[in-house]
């Protein structure tokens, strides 16, 4: 399990388990099941779920659900590819809903 010692982070709601970097953070207008999510350069203490193909807002995209390694609670999903040109840096990315981290110090 990786820990961030001396930065800010975002970890589990549920367990607090260490998620990601506030670093990592590229922005915070985007939407998912509960509401408001985030999107991640990395995210670290996950597991991912299988590959689905999913139509989402922006368009069509193969994803994998992400849980918490350590409590097992669905945090989001990480785009695997995109199918849309424009939507491309996506690819690699992380969403986590809003709801499920908390921000740590």
């Amino acid at each position: 399990m990786a820990e961030f010692l001396g930065n800010p982070f975002f970890s589990c709601r549920n367990c607090r388990n260490p998620l990601a970097l506030r670093e990592d953070l590229l922005n915070k207008n985007f939407l998912a099941k509960t509401g408001q999510a985030y999107l991640f350069t990395n995210v670290v203490n996950i597991a991912l779920g299988r590959k689905e193909d999913r139509q989402l807002i922006t368009g069509k995209f193969a994803i994998a659900t992400i849980y918490c390694s350590n409590c097992g609670v669905e945090l989001g999903w990480k785009y695997l590819a995109a199918y849309d040109v424009k939507q491309k840096y996506k690819e690699g990315r992380f969403i986590i809903e809003r709801s499920k981290i908390v921000k740590e110090y």
